[in-house]
C-alpha cells in the first residue's frame, strides 16, 4: 500500500540515498523519480529496506562479471553480437514492438532451447554476460524509447512466453539460468515486469510450474496469466495484430529485416547505430533515446550532455506522484520479490579488486554477505497465477 503522501517519501528516500553517497548525478541505473519510485514499489515503500536494495543493486552493478555493467554493455551490443544468431537459435528471447498501451514487449520462445547444442560453439558464461545486457537493455535503452514514443512514463514490458514444443528435458537444460534470470531482474531491475502470458502452455506444464512458483513473489505471480494453445483471442485484446509475430497468431513478418526474432523492430531502434557510436565515442553520455529525438535530430556533443544531465533516462518527465499512483492502480503493477538485508558496510563496496562474477554467483555473491535477504523473500510466495488452460 503506497503512503498518501509519495513525495514526501520519495524525497527522503532521494535524501537517504545521497547522505550514504549512494545516488550521483549520471548514475546510469538511473537517477530520475521512475526510477527511485520503482525501488520504493518493491519494497512497500519502506524506506530502510528500500535503500538497502539500492545499495545491494550498485553494489551488483559495480562488480558483476568482473567489470561492472557499464562496461559490460560497452562490450556486448545486446542488439549486435557475435554470437546472436547462434543464440536466437539455442534460446529465442527478444525485444518487438509495443502493445496497446505502449508497453514493449518481449517475447521467448522455449520450445527452441537447446543449451546442449548452444555449448558447443559459446561458453556457457558467455551466454550468460548476454543475458546480463539483455536485461540491462530494458532500463537503459527500451523503455526510455517507449515512453518516448507513448508520450508517458512507461513502467514495464508484456512478457510472452511461448511454450509450444517446450518439454520437461528442456526444462532441466534451462532451469538453473531461468532461475538466476529471474533474481536478477527481480533484485537489480525490480518493478520492470509489467505482466508476463505464457502460451501454448502443455498438458503436463502443471509439474513445472510448482517447480518455478516459488522463485517468484505472489505480487509476481498475480501478473502471470497461463493460456494452452486458445489464446489468441486474450493476446490481440493486448497487443495489435500489426505488433504480434505471425507466429503468434498475429500479421507481424518483418520482413526485409531478418523476421520478427531478429529485427529488434521497435522505437528503441531509432537511429540506434548512430546513438551507440556517439555513446562509444564519448560524444553523447546516454545511449538511449532523449525527449525531441523520436521524430527530431539525434544530439551529440554538449547539448546531448546537457540534456542528459537534466533527465538522465531520456523519460517524458511527470510528477511523481501521478507516475507512482498510476503504477499502484494499474493491473500489471507490483512489488517484486526482493529484499535486502540491514547493512552493508561501506568499505566493501569500495574494495579496488573483485573476483569475476559469473553466471549465478552474481546473483549468489550479495546474497553470502548478506544471507538474512531470503528470509522476507522466501515468505508466501504461493498466490495462484491465473491459468486458462484449454
Amino acid at each position: 500500500m503506497a503512503p498518501k503522501d509519495k513525495d514526501a517519501v520519495l524525497h527522503q528516500f532521494r535524501e537517504a540515498l545521497a547522505e550514504q553517497d549512494l545516488i550521483h548525478d549520471g548514475d546510469t541505473i538511473g537517477t530520475d523519480d521512475d526510477t527511485l519510485l520503482r525501488f520504493l514499489r518493491a519494497r512497500q515503500y519502506n524506506l530502510k529496506q528500500a535503500t538497502l536494495m539500492w545499495k545491494n543493486c550498485q553494489h551488483w552493478r559495480k562488480t558483476v562479471e568482473g567489470v561492472g555493467i557499464d562496461q559490460l554493455y560497452r562490450d556486448i551490443d545486446p542488439f549486435d553480437y557475435p554470437e546472436r544468431d547462434l543464440v536466437f537459435d539455442c534460446w529465442p528471447l527478444y525485444f518487438h514492438k509495443v502493445d496497446k498501451k505502449g508497453r514493449p514487449l518481449n517475447f521467448h520462445h522455449f520450445g527452441g532451447i537447446n543449451l546442449n547444442k548452444l555449448q558447443k560453439s559459446m561458453t556457457l558464461e558467455r551466454f550468460w554476460q548476454t543475458v546480463v545486457v539483455n536485461c540491462e537493455a530494458l532500463t537503459r535503452e527500451v523503455l526510455p524509447a517507449s515512453a518516448e514514443a507513448a508520450g508517458k512514463p512507461i513502467l514495464g514490458t508484456f512478457v510472452v512466453v511461448d511454450l509450444s514444443g517446450f518439454g520437461i528435458s528442456q526444462f532441466w537444460q534451462m532451469k538453473d539460468f531461468a532461475r538466476s534470470s529471474f533474481q536478477v531482474s527481480q533484485d537489480y531491475f525490480p518493478e520492470t515486469m509489467a505482466q508476463l502470458a505464457i502460451v501454448n502452455a502443455p498438458m503436463g506444464f502443471s509439474t513445472i510450474w510448482n517447480v518455478i512458483k516459488p522463485w517468484l513473489a505472489k505480487e509476481t505471480v498475480s501478473k502471470i496469466a497461463i493460456y494452452g494453445s486458445d489464446y489468441k483471442k486474450a493476446l490481440l485484446e493486448l497487443i495489435d495484430e500489426d505488433a504480434l509475430p505471425s507466429s503468434l497468431g498475429g500479421k507481424c513478418k518483418c520482413e526485409g529485416q531478418g523476421g520478427c526474432m531478429k529485427s529488434s523492430a521497435g522505437p528503441w531502434m531509432h537511429e540506434r547505430a548512430k546513438r551507440r557510436e556517439a555513446w562509444m565515442n564519448g560524444d553523447r553520455d546516454v545511449i538511449a533515446i532523449m525527449p525531441g529525438e523520436l521524430h527530431g535530430e539525434i544530439q551529440v556533443g554538449k547539448a546531448a550532455g546537457s540534456q542528459a544531465a537534466a533527465n538522465p533516462e531520456g523519460t517524458p518527465v511527470q510528477k511523481s506522484e501521478e507516475v507512482a499512483e498510476a503504477a499502484e492502480h494499474s493491473p500489471a503493477s507490483g512489488s517484486s520479490s526482493e529484499t535486502s538485508s540491514l547493512a552493508t558496510p561501506k568499505n566493501e563496496l569500495e574494495q579496488p579488486e573483485q573476483l569475476p562474477l559469473t553466471k549465478e554467483a552474481s546473483v549468489e555473491e550479495v546474497y553470502q554477505k548478506h544471507p538474512d535477504t531470503r528470509d522476507v523473500q522466501n515468505g508466501d510466495l504461493h498466490s495462484e497465477a491465473a491459468v486458462l488452460t484449454q
